[in-house]
């Protein structure tokens, strides 16, 4: 009895796809300098703009309240907590925790905004 080899098998490696224009990511239009990247990053900027003026806004309003109210109502300048001048309470304790959540909420906004765009330029072109 003879006993017929195996048929051979040929193996190749995964199958492979010349990259069209539209199925490359979207981050190479930022790299190359096209109309479409120039596009994500104005947008990237503005929205980062419009969240720096938010900040500020929230800032100028937050602190600059204060001596508008003290201006306004010269009798709350005068007013004492716990034996302390409301002025000095809110100029030294009360402004730092603002400070802080505003801070706290830019760099949060700032990265999501950041975290979006990565996430938008990564992604392939829809064909």
């Amino acid at each position: 009895m003879s006993e017929r080899p195996p048929e051979r098998v040929r193996v190749t490696g995964p199958p492979r796809r010349r990259t069209s224009r539209q199925d490359r990511p979207r981050r190479s239009h930022i790299d190359e300098a096209t109309l479409v990247g120039e596009i994500f990053l104005s947008s990237l900027l503005r929205e980062q703009l419009r969240l720096g003026l938010t900040g500020l806004a929230v800032l100028a309003l937050g602190l600059g309240i204060w001596p508008l109210l003290f201006w306004l109502a010269p009798g709350l300048a005068d007013a004492r907590v716990l034996g302390f001048p409301l002025p000095w309470l809110v100029i030294g304790f009360a402004v730092y925790p603002f400070l802080w959540l505003v801070g706290w909420w830019f760099v949060r906004s700032a990265e999501r905004n950041e975290e979006d765009f990565a996430a938008l330029v990564d992604t392939r072109d829809e064909p």
